[in-house]
């Protein structure tokens, strides 16, 4: 699809991947592959009010990869000149020839390659001025600040508008490109005064934006966090269970992510390397991946590579049926690549314990009396040995109430006993870029307070 936004068609992209390919070839490269991507966006603050910032921003830029035998070489260039592509070309072959043999350093194989991409609807234009998207972000903190007289502040509100297409080409006949949308809205309020302030944000982050949530809702929630957390107090050292709202628990799923990706299993820094097959989740768990979801912002007809991508369950009752692998990866490990070079596609982690009615209060009953987690700081995570540690803040929750807001608290544990001790998952399910999940429960962690 063609747009005003893009300089260039993605007829124009191809030709100009076919022109970069034809340099390698002659330049005597055994094989290449080729990127080209543009975009176009628009940035705009507020705070309290006024405009802060206005960003606009458009770029392109072409990367190569140029095998000479097992050897690679990488080059780039915003300049799609063919003087400069030329040039460019040239000087990831040069690289190439003084790089290292690597036995696994190829392109994926011809038949794994996606040769009818699908339309998978990826691409929303947002067609609003500079003038409107202030206003936007202006409406979302003014909600905030209503909500409550006690909304002393604010961060600040956020519009992006984002406009992206790529082609991608190997030398092996694979060719394809599609254009993207990301746009988003984020507010971030503070409540109380002086040593007592809290603050708390949220955002919205779609590809269509008109299927955003309004300013109002976003900007009301934000405050709404904030003062709920007035008032925080700190807890005594326990060992409890533990909820994780539903944002955070796509955390997660993210730490099961890396954990069983390429890079980390072949170099054995995983908390979960020889997985596979093996029983790493309660018997209640999945773990779904879809990259062909409509819309979907993690969606893909292939990967970075151009491996045709496939729904697959990537864990079945618990049980690890495959891991996140690209090309490379996976010949390290003597596997074959899973679609995944350049991370995951709509992973949804669900359990078949999960009822309708399990909502966010539901859950808060099933935790009857543990901590309630809203917020995590730090990155408190070795995946080496899947020790865990994080600055957090949240509820006391009891009898499946919440009591008082708490903070200046860690909670502790390893990830390994964390994943095997999911006890309850949630319906009230949240997406957050690839991944999404409802709350979820663990049956118990380490919280250190005072």
């Amino acid at each position: 699809m063609d747009d005003p936004v893009f300089t260039h068609s993605q007829e124009q992209l191809k030709q100009l991947a076919h022109d970069v390919l034809s340099f390698a070839r002659k330049a005597g490269g055994s094989e290449a592959v080729v990127d080209f991507s543009e975009g176009s966006g628009l940035s705009v603050s507020v705070r309290k009010g006024k405009i802060e910032t206005i960003e606009q921003n458009r770029d392109k830029g072409m990367g190569v990869t140029v095998f000479v035998g097992n050897k690679r070489g990488n080059a780039s260039t915003s300049d799609f000149s063919p003087r400069a592509l030329r040039a460019t070309v040239e000087a990831a072959c040069n690289i190439a020839r003084f790089t290292a043999d690597d036995a696994c350093a190829s392109l994926p194989e011809t038949e794994l390659l996606e040769t009818a991409p699908r339309d998978l609807q990826l691409f929303y234009p947002w067609r609003i001025s500079t003038e409107e998207a202030v206003v936007l972000a202006q409406r979302a903190e003014a909600a905030g600040f209503a909500v409550d007289p006690r909304v002393s502040n604010s961060e600040g509100a956020s519009v992006h508008v984002q406009h992206s297409h790529f082609v991608s080409a190997n030398s092996r006949g694979f060719i394809g490109g599609y254009p993207y949308s990301r746009h988003g809205l984020s507010v971030a309020m503070i409540a109380g005064k002086g040593a007592k302030m809290q603050r708390d944000d949220w955002y919205c982050s779609v590809r269509d934006a008109a299927t955003m949530a309004t300013p109002e809702a976003i900007g009301r929630y934000a405050a709404e966090r904030a003062l709920a957390r007035l008032n925080a107090r700190q807890l005594g050292t326990r060992t409890c269970p533990v909820l994780f709202e539903a944002p955070l628990a796509i955390g997660l799923l993210g730490a099961y992510v890396l954990a069983t990706s390429g890079g980390a299993l072949y170099h054995k820094a995983s908390f979960l390397n020889d997985s596979l097959g093996t029983q790493v989740l309660p018997e209640h768990l999945q773990i779904h991946e879809d990259p062909h979801v409509i819309g979907g912002v993690g969606s893909a007809p292939f990967d970075d590579e151009g491996v045709k991508t496939t729904p697959r369950q990537v864990v079945s009752n618990g049980v690890v049926q495959g891991y996140f692998l690209s090309t490379y990866t996976a010949r390290k490990l003597g596997m074959q690549t899973t679609g995944n070079a350049g991370g995951s596609h709509n992973l949804s982690l669900t359990s078949t314990r999960t009822a309708p009615g399990d909502d966010f209060v539901a859950m808060l009953k099933k935790l009857n009396t543990g901590l309630l987690v809203t917020e995590l700081m730090g990155q408190g995570t070795n995946y080496m040995t899947g020790d865990y540690s994080r600055g957090a803040s949240g509820y006391w929750v009891e009898n499946g109430v919440i009591q008082y807001p708490v903070e200046e608290i860690t909670i502790a544990g390893n990830m390994k006993d964390m994943l095997r001790h999911i006890v309850a998952v949630g319906s009230d399910v949240m997406r957050r870029g690839t991944k999404s999940t409802g709350s979820i429960l663990l049956e118990s962690m380490v919280v250190a307070g005072t």
